[in-house]
């Protein structure tokens, strides 16, 4: 299945979270933009995202990092047409303030993933490539992330 409509790529990651991954769909997270060149997903603050401090729990950041980068690459890989593997192979983050709201994770490296996706496909050679997300929260950074995706050709 393609991910050609943002209505279609929310059910898929509803799906993939019920079967695949189970935190994910336990989130709930909210897909608002996925196109070519970015991806934005929204992790709600609700009583299983929350820590004792009433902010977002840093596994919910974590997952919405994870989120905004790996629906981007799987919608180039899929635009692609060829079947290659997706995996982090290393994560960091930089915690600015306190997310006392929603936070929506914004990915805007769609060029550089689409790009790195090519090259894979034409190389045949794993690559892995750092990707900046950012988080904010009330539209105020409260996070950015480097995770770096690693992609492979599928024999």
């Amino acid at each position: 299945m393609k991910i050609n409509s943002l209505s279609k790529a929310r059910w898929m990651l509803r799906m993939f979270g019920l079967f695949k991954v189970p935190l994910i769909w336990t989130i709930g997270p909210k897909i608002l933009t996925l196109n070519d060149q970015s991806c934005t997903v929204r992790i709600p603050l609700k009583y299983r995202t929350k820590n004792h401090q009433n902010s977002l729990y840093i596994g919910a950041l974590t997952v919405g990092a994870d989120l905004a980068c790996g629906l981007i690459g799987m919608y180039h890989i899929q635009a692609s047409g060829r079947d290659v593997s997706l995996i982090f192979k290393d994560f960091k983050a930089d915690f600015l303030r306190r997310s006392d709201y929603h936070v929506d994770f914004i990915c805007n490296e769609g060029e550089k993933i689409k790009q790195q996706v090519d090259e894979v496909i034409k190389t045949g050679e794993r690559r892995n490539l750092p990707v900046k997300i950012t988080a904010y929260c009330k539209e105020e950074p409260v996070a950015e992330f480097v995770l770096s995706l690693s992609l492979k050709l599928k024999n």
